[in-house]
């Protein structure tokens, strides 16, 4: 896809985020919403994989370690075709389901059941020594919240991963600054987010989020760094292309109503056709 399309996907991605989380009633739509351009980017641009073959040999990985933004992977993994996307939007969350809240292994596609953060990203880790020992030529790609940087297991990864000199890992922070009890600087401050990883060892790329031009470009760097792994520290808007949601740490973990609902798929509609 050229940059065009690829913004019009991303704006699909939200677009089935609010109608997934709105048929749900529960869910986490501001850092959904934060991450939609960056897995656009992975699903229909940068990952080697195949939504007919979920299982392919050699295929690139993506463990979504921040996994309450789940909802905006399986968007990308429905667009994209692994599964209908009208299952997805109509029955997450609800008692039986394969799709539920936070990324499931029983899902084709899914590499990893997250929730707990951090541990997916040692997962990643782990998946990423593996295909070295097994000369895997799959990347494996990591996404991360900041608010997740809190804990302590991440930087244990962080360091074996240097270590090992895994420089077939990619991890994505997204940093949109907010976590569900507020602003991380008030919580518990994470900054500097590239100079701790780049003294922890790792290659740092500090982009916009949302300039999907950027994002690909850092995900080429990433390709060529060898001997340590990649971290592409990408300045997000929790709740991104809906008004009411942009900057709210409220909307970290709340649906929308009917009205709301409306309003932001109206709001996404016009951005996508203004492209």
């Amino acid at each position: 896809m050229d940059i065009k399309e690829l913004k019009k996907t991303a704006a699909d991605v939200r677009i089935g985020v609010i109608k997934a989380l709105h048929n749900a009633g529960s869910g986490h739509p501001g850092g959904s919403l934060s991450i939609s351009d960056v897995v656009t980017a992975l699903y229909f641009n940068e990952m080697n994989v195949d939504p007919k073959n979920p299982d392919m040999k050699g295929r690139d990985k993506c463990v979504f370690s921040k996994g309450h933004a789940g909802p905006a992977q399986l968007s990308a993994m429905g667009i994209a075709g692994y599964f209908d996307m009208d299952d997805f939007t109509e029955n997450l969350r609800k008692i039986g389901s394969k799709f539920q809240g936070h990324p499931n292994m029983k899902i084709p596609g899914i590499e990893m059941s997250t929730g707990s953060l951090g541990q997916g990203f040692s997962v990643a880790a782990g998946m990423a020594m593996a295909g070295k020992l097994n000369k895997d030529p799959g990347r494996v790609y990591a996404v991360l919240g900041d608010g997740e940087l809190q804990e302590g297991l991440v930087w244990e990864a962080a360091m074996s991963a240097s270590h090992y000199g895994l420089d077939n890992l990619v991890a994505i922070v997204d940093h949109n600054g907010l976590q569900i009890d507020g602003r991380n600087d008030d919580v518990m401050k994470v900054n500097p987010i590239g100079a701790k990883f780049e003294g922890f060892g790792w290659n740092v790329i500090e982009i916009d989020g949302h300039d999907m031009q950027q994002i690909l470009d850092a995900f080429a760097k990433a390709r060529e760094c060898k001997g340590k792994p990649t971290v592409i520290v990408a300045e997000t808007t929790k709740g991104k292309g809906v008004s009411f949601m942009e900057d709210q740490a409220g909307w970290h973990g709340k649906a929308p109503n009917d009205e709301q609902t409306q309003q932001a798929i109206e709001e996404l509609e016009a951005a996508k056709a203004a492209l």
